[in-house]
């Protein structure tokens, strides 16, 4: 058996025949994921020419030594070995850290880490939930499997009859998305940015009040169904996160409502395979899951959204596990291509285009093993399924820590 590092469900089922060319129980993504292994793979560049794995080391720790303020981007396509290391990294060189929730859903993380939002497992949801709320979501398409192994349409310890009869299905969004489909009886869609008023309507008819926003009939059914849940799973995505921005403290506050009915866990719908890994890493190290730098020595934390701070203050930065230049948005991405840019990464990407110096690295789960935190926070361990010559993350970090 392989895991899949295609997506943060880390799916531990997959069966492989004859090396990677056939696998069994791959999503449309995982197996993208895993065709991915035998193209655009980077090689080592220092100024767009071609190098030594050695020379674009031996490049990249000198700029980063002679670098007043570096920063270290990204993680969230990185081991736990390979965060470890990244922080040891920071610590030495006095370098800032950021992931790449720092823009996206960082509050939220931060609330189910520390404990203010309750939260379960996936193994959880698919023996007990019988209602799952995607919001601001669509697993259909960022994790495929998601319904189908947990929250939907499995047979769980609880629930025999999966969603034919003892599973409910939620979705809240601004438009009719491919998991708003498959849950057609329970879908609500809503205007862009007016996710605070909905869930004030949600706490209206919880509290057998007329709710003031939204098709009320359609309010008081959403109500009663919350009411009934025996044990209910929400899921939030970006699109959640991004309209609430600075209220956050509703959606903590709908789900001790929740709670005081029934059992209500929340499970952040974070994309890569090892984001929150990082979040947790950084949090034992630190007391903070993002934004933290170390440039006089003790760990000091920035504001939450400081990732634009950093991109414009930072004369260096490291960008692993991630895509900064593609994903963020462009007056920042701007701001960092205009710095000396070290990429380590195993495939081509626009970051790769832009950077100074590109050291190419093994792919997790494939050519390189490690452990990661899976998105509901369990730990999977996964081993190479293929021999290759290339340096895992974790490798590289040490060998740039060593040179500086």
């Amino acid at each position: 058996m392989a895991v899949c590092t295609g997506c943060s469900l880390l799916c531990e089922d997959i069966e492989l025949v004859g090396g990677t060319s056939h696998a069994k129980n791959l999503c449309r993504k995982g197996w993208a994921h895993f065709q991915s292994l035998y193209t655009e793979r980077t090689k080592p560049t220092i100024e767009d020419q071609d190098a030594t794995l050695d020379g674009a080391i031996a490049k990249a720790s000198e700029i980063l030594a002679n670098a007043k303020k570096p920063l270290l981007y990204g993680w969230s396509n990185s081991t736990l070995e390979a965060q470890a290391a990244g922080i040891e990294l920071a610590k030495k060189i006095g370098a800032a850290l950021e992931g790449t929730t720092s823009l996206g859903q960082c509050t939220l993380m931060e609330q189910v880490l520390t404990g203010k939002i309750p939260s379960c497992t996936l193994d959880d949801v698919r023996n007990y939930a019988d209602t799952s709320v995607f919001w601001g979501a669509d697993p259909s398409n960022s994790h495929p499997r998601h319904l189908s192994r947990f929250s939907y349409y499995p047979r769980g310890e609880k629930h025999q009859k999966s969603y034919e009869e003892e599973r409910s299905c939620v979705a809240i969004d601004v438009r009719k998305s491919s998991t708003a489909t498959l849950c057609s009886n329970y879908f609500y869609r809503l205007p862009p940015g007016t996710d605070d008023q909905f869930i004030e309507s949600i706490m209206a008819a919880l509290d057998g009040k007329i709710p003031k926003f939204g098709d009320k009939k359609r309010m008081i059914e959403l109500g009663t169904l919350l009411r009934k849940t025996e044990y209910g799973a929400l899921f939030p995505g970006r699109g959640l996160v991004y309209s609430l921005q600075e209220k956050m403290d509703l959606l903590q506050k709908l789900i001790a409502k929740l709670s005081e009915i029934t059992a209500f866990k929340v499970v952040p719908m974070v994309e890569h395979y090892n984001t929150r890994g990082f979040n947790q890493l950084l949090l034992d190290e630190t007391g903070f899951i993002n934004s933290v730098s170390f440039h006089d020595g003790a760990a000091v934390h920035g504001p939450m959204q400081s990732m634009i701070e950093a991109a414009r203050s930072c004369d260096a930065a490291l960008v692993i596990g991630s895509d900064p230049l593609s994903s963020l948005p462009f007056g920042i991405a701007r701001a960092l291509a205009k710095k000396p840019l070290i990429a380590i990464d195993p495939r081509r990407s626009l970051t790769t285009d832009a950077a100074k110096v590109v050291i190419p690295s093994a792919m997790c789960g494939f050519e390189a093993g490690g452990t990661a935190l899976r998105m509901d926070g369990v730990k999977i361990a996964f081993d190479s399924v293929i021999k290759g010559d290339m340096q895992s993350d974790e490798q590289i970090l040490a060998r740039i820590k060593e040179a500086i």
